[in-house]
């Protein structure tokens, strides 16, 4: 398990791995799709098939929240990662029953919070891959680590 880390750690070019990787199943994106994202190439084969994707293709916010997950097992923040906004998201391929996602986490920027003099904020770049070594979601995100004084 990765220690608990405090602004004072990051820095930029800081690179994290995932610990582990992610397999998507079928269920789990009719599932996901049902519940939040009910659009017919999220919900059956043979739409899908007739669809932009070509065949079943996860939700976006699926894949989204799968590399939440990843990123969170990754980076070990004190406290929990807060988030501090996101800037980019872009869903650059489908991902599909089978794949098995993982991620490359960069810290590309640290400065202290101006608002919440406790903290500090870490933007980091965010690039998931899928078994295939495809990008299959890039971001950019930003959250709050607390300062080792405040700690």
């Amino acid at each position: 398990m990765p220690q608990e880390l405090y602004f004072e750690d990051f820095y930029v070019g800081q690179k994290f791995y995932s610990t582990g990787s992610a397999r998507v199943t079928a269920e789990e994106i009719k599932e996901f799709g049902q519940k939040y994202d009910p659009q017919p190439f999220h919900l059956d084969e043979a739409a899908g098939e007739g669809s932009f994707f070509k065949g079943l293709a996860a939700s976006g916010w699926l894949t989204a929240a799968i590399v939440m997950r990843l990123r969170v097992e990754s980076i070990k923040v004190f406290g929990g990662m807060i988030g501090a906004g996101v800037e980019e998201m872009r869903w650059t391929e489908p991902v599909r029953p089978g794949d098995t996602i993982r991620t490359e986490i960069e810290v590309v920027g640290v400065r202290h919070s101006t608002s919440r003099p406790d903290f500090g904020i870490v933007r980091t770049r965010t690039l998931a891959y899928n078994q295939k070594d495809v990008v299959v979601l890039r971001s950019t995100v930003n959250f709050l680590a607390p300062l080792k004084s405040a700690g």
